[in-house]
C-alpha cells in the first residue's frame, strides 16, 4: 500500500512542475512542455487530490486559474472571476460530463451551447456607460493585467457599445486571437528584419497584446472574438440562455464563432465535435478542441461551480495533428543502453499547437517499411501530442535528388562497432563500457548490488562523476579517492571514506559477478555463471567465438554473437583491462568444465523434443543438445531442424511429418551429437 507521505512527495513534484510550466506559459509566453503533456500532468494532480482531499493545499494550481500577472502591467481585478474549463480528451468523458449534469438536474437531456475552443489569450473588456473603459488578462482567474491601451489597438474590439443604457457597466469576455494568415505576415516581417520568428499563433497574440508600448501591439494584427459576459449592472438586457448572449453580443459589433450553435444530448455534442474536427485546417484561426456549455442559464446556476472550474462546462481537446513537410536529414541518436535510434531532421512545420523541426523514425526498419528517403516531402504527426513521428513519405512528391538511408556500421558517439542481432529491430553500439552515450548506464550496471556491489554509488553521485569528467569508464572508479570525492556535493568526508572502501572492498569479487557487471546484452546472472563455469577463465572467454559460445549451456546463436561482439571491440577490452590492473580478482574453479568440441550437425540447428525417450529423460536431452550449440524450442515450425520423437509423440510429430521435417529417435539423436549408447546414461 503506498503511504500518504509518498503521496505527499508525489503531489508536492507535480505542483512545482505544473507552476514551473504556468510561469512559461502565461507570464513567459513561451511553453516548454506540448499542451497535451501539460493537461496530463494536470489530470494526475487532480485524480491524486481528489482520491486524497485531505492533502489539498491553498498553493495547489487545482486552487487557481493561470498565472499571476506580469508586474510591468497595473493589476485589474475581476469583479466576477474568469474560471478555466475541464478537459475531455475522449468520447467516454463526453458521454460521463453529460451524464452527471443530466443526472445533477434531474432531466432526462439537456440543450449545451457549442463552440470552437479559440487558442489564444483571454481577456476581460469593461464597458462603463456604453464605452470601453478597461481590459485586462486572465492572469490568475482573480486579478489581470490592465491592458487596456493595447486592447484599444484591436479594430474588431468596439469603443462604443450599440444598444445599451447610458450608464452601467457591462463586461464582455472573449479570446484575442492571430489569424493564421497574420501570424504567416508577421514571421515574414520578422525574418526580414533578421528577428526570431514566433512559434506559434497564440505565442504572437500573447506577445503582441502584452507589449508596454501599444504602438507595437496596433501594428500588429490581432483578432478578438466575444464568446460570453462577466459582471453586468442591473436595468441592462436579461437574457435565459447562452445562446442569447451570443446572438445579443454579435448585434454588438462583436465577432462571435460562426460556428457556435446548439446540441441537444451527448450524441449532438460528438456530432459537433467530428464537424469542427473536419472543419479545422479550413478555418482562418487556429483551434484545440471545443467548448460544451449546458445552454439554460438558470440550469448553469444550479449545477454551479467547483475550485477551478464550472460545472457545467467542459473543453473537449482535440487529439494529434499531422502536417507534411521536408526531410531534410537522418541523424542517428545513440541512447543509453546502446541503441542506435534514427532521427528525422525537418524542415520547420506548424503541428499540433508547436512548430516541430525533428522527428522519430524509430528503427531502420521502420524506415525501411514506409520507404522513406532523405529529401523526401513527409507527413508528421504528434504521437500522442508528445513525440513528433514521422507516419509515412509522399512518393509522387518525391525530389530527383531524394537518397536512401543506410544505418551506420559504427557508433556515431565512439566509433565502436554496431550491430544488429537476429530478431532484434534494433542496432546498438557494442562499446558498451567506452561509449559516452551510455557512460551512466554502464556505471549504474557496474556498480549495482549484484554485480560488483559498490555500496553508496547512486544516480545522483553518477551524474556529479560523469558530469565533472571524473569518470569516463568504470575503471575509473578505481582511481577515485577520499579527497576527489569530498569536494561533490553531499558527500561530506565519512561518505567519501565509506565510497572509497565500498570500491576497495568490491576488488575481491568473483568471475560471474564480474561477467555480469560487464553489462553485456542478453547476459544476465545465470548466463555470467554459466559462462564462468564452462570457462572458469576471463582470457578464454573472451577469445570464443559465436560457435563455440554456443556449446555453453544456456547460450543459443542470439546471445552468443552478443557475446562475441562484445569481446572483439577495442575499447572494451582496454577498459577490461584497466579495471584488471586496478587489482580486480577473484578465485579460479580448481577443475572448469570442459567444453565439448565444436559439432557442425548439431551446432546453431533447432530440435523439438516430443514423447518419451527410452533412456534419456528431456532435460538430459535437452542438455546434450545445447551442449553442442544447438538450440531445443518448443514448438514445431517450418525453422525447425529436427524433431525427436519417443513414444507417444503427440501432435508434435504429426506436424513433423506434415511439414516435411526430419523425425530422429534416440539412437538417431546419439548419433548425430557422436555420443555412444553406452554413455548415454551418463546423466542419470
Amino acid at each position: 500500500m503506498v503511504s500518504e507521505k509518498t503521496i505527499e512527495e508525489r503531489l508536492k513534484e507535480l505542483r512545482t512542475a505544473i507552476a514551473l510550466y504556468d510561469f512559461h506559459y502565461y507570464v513567459q509566453d513561451a511553453p516548454i512542455i506540448p499542451d497535451a503533456e501539460y493537461d496530463a500532468l494536470f489530470r494526475s494532480l487532480q485524480q491524486l487530490e481528489q482520491q486524497y482531499p485531505q492533502l489539498i493545499t491553498p498553493d495547489s494550481p487545482t486552487q487557481r486559474v493561470g498565472a499571476p500577472p506580469l508586474k510591468a502591467f497595473a493589476q485589474l481585478p475581476h469583479q466576477t472571476p474568469m474560471l478555466s474549463l475541464a478537459n475531455a480528451f475522449s468520447e467516454d468523458e463526453v458521454t460521463a460530463f453529460d451524464r452527471r449534469i443530466r443526472e445533477a438536474l434531474g432531466v432526462d437531456q439537456v440543450e449545451y451551447a457549442v463552440e470552437p475552443k479559440f487558442d489564444g489569450l483571454a481577456v476581460s473588456l469593461v464597458y462603463e456607460n456604453g464605452i470601453l473603459a478597461k481590459g485586462a488578462t486572465r492572469g490568475d482567474g482573480y486579478t489581470g493585467e490592465d491592458i487596456t491601451l493595447n486592447l484599444r489597438t484591436i479594430p474588431s474590439i468596439p469603443l462604443r457599445l450599440q444598444t445599451l443604457p447610458a450608464t452601467g457597466l457591462f463586461e464582455v469576455r472573449g479570446e484575442v486571437i492571430m489569424l493564421k494568415t497574420d501570424f504567416e505576415h508577421l514571421n515574414e516581417q520578422q525574418r526580414k528584419h533578421d528577428e526570431k520568428p514566433f512559434v506559434n499563433p497564440r505565442n504572437a497574440a500573447a506577445g503582441s497584446l502584452r507589449q508596454l508600448d501599444s504602438c507595437i501591439t496596433a501594428s500588429r494584427r490581432l483578432t478578438f472574438f466575444a464568446y460570453g459576459i462577466g459582471t453586468y449592472h442591473a436595468g441592462q438586457p436579461v437574457f435565459s440562455a447562452h445562446s442569447e448572449i451570443l446572438a445579443y453580443l454579435a448585434s454588438q459589433q462583436f465577432l462571435v464563432s460562426q460556428q457556435s450553435r446548439t446540441a441537444t444530448g451527448a450524441g449532438g455534442l460528438l456530432a459537433y465535435y467530428r464537424e469542427i474536427s473536419t472543419l479545422r485546417p479550413s478555418l482562418p484561426y487556429e483551434i484545440d478542441g471545443v467548448v460544451y456549455k449546458v445552454n439554460d442559464l438558470g440550469q448553469q446556476e444550479t449545477l454551479g461551480y467547483i475550485s477551478r472550474a464550472p460545472r457545467f462546462a467542459i473543453a473537449h481537446k482535440f487529439p494529434a495533428q499531422e502536417a507534411s513537410t521536408e526531410l531534410l536529414a537522418i541523424e542517428i541518436q545513440v541512447g543509453r543502453t546502446g541503441a542506435l535510434t534514427p532521427v528525422a531532421r525537418l524542415a520547420p512545420v506548424f503541428v499540433g499547437g508547436v512548430t516541430v523541426t525533428s522527428a522519430t523514425l524509430h528503427n531502420e526498419d521502420e524506415v525501411q517499411r514506409k520507404q522513406i528517403m532523405i529529401g523526401d516531402t513527409v507527413i508528421v504527426r504528434r504521437a500522442g501530442d508528445v513525440i513528433p513521428e514521422v507516419v509515412a513519405a509522399i512518393p509522387e512528391r518525391r525530389s530527383a535528388h531524394a537518397r536512401p538511408f543506410i544505418m551506420p556500421g559504427h557508433c556515431p558517439v565512439c566509433g565502436s562497432k554496431a550491430v544488429r542481432l537476429p530478431d532484434e529491430a534494433v542496432t546498438r553500439c557494442t562499446g558498451g563500457l567506452y561509449c559516452p552515450a551510455q557512460r551512466k548506464q554502464a556505471v549504474l550496471h557496474f556498480a549495482s548490488r549484484r554485480a560488483m556491489d559498490i555500496d553508496g554509488l547512486g544516480e545522483k553521485l553518477a551524474d556529479q562523476l560523469i558530469d565533472r569528467g571524473l569518470v569516463h569508464t568504470p575503471a575509473d572508479l578505481y582511481r577515485l579517492n577520499v579527497g576527489t570525492l569530498a569536494g561533490l556535493e553531499r558527500m561530506a568526508e565519512k561518505s567519501a571514506h565509506n565510497l572509497v572502501t565500498a570500491i576497495e572492498h568490491s576488488k575481491h569479487t568473483t568471475l560471474p559477478r564480474f561477467i555480469y557487471a560487464l553489462g553485456i546484452r542478453h547476459v544476465g546472472e545465470a548466463t555470467a555463471k554459466a559462462l564462468a563455469g564452462q570457462t572458469g577463465d576471463l582470457d578464454h572467454l573472451m577469445n570464443m567465438d559465436a560457435g563455440q559460445l554456443q556449446q555453453i549451456p544456456d547460450v543459443g546463436p542470439v546471445v552468443a554473437q552478443s557475446i562475441a561482439d562484445f569481446f572483439s571491440e577495442a575499447h572494451n577490452r582496454e577498459v577490461i583491462g584497466q579495471l584488471l590492473n586496478s587489482g580486480l580478482q577473484w578465485q579460479k574453479p580448481d577443475h572448469p568444465r570442459q567444453l565439448l568440441p565444436a559439432n557442425p550437425a548439431v551446432s546453431g540447428k533447432t530440435f523439438v523434443l516430443t514423447g518419451t525417450l527410452p533412456a534419456m529423460t528431456r532435460d538430459q536431452a535437452k542438455s546434450r543438445i545445447e551442449q553442442q550449440g544447438g538450440k531445443v524450442t518448443g514448438s514445431v515450425s517450418s525453422a525447425t531442424s529436427y524433431v525427436i520423437a519417443g513414444s507417444d509423440p503427440g501432435s508434435k510429430y504429426t506436424k513433423a511429418v506434415e511439414l516435411g521435417i526430419p523425425v530422429l529417435d534416440e539412437n538417431q539423436l546419439l548419433l548425430l551429437l557422436q555420443i555412444n549408447s553406452a554413455d548415454k546414461s551418463e546423466d542419470s
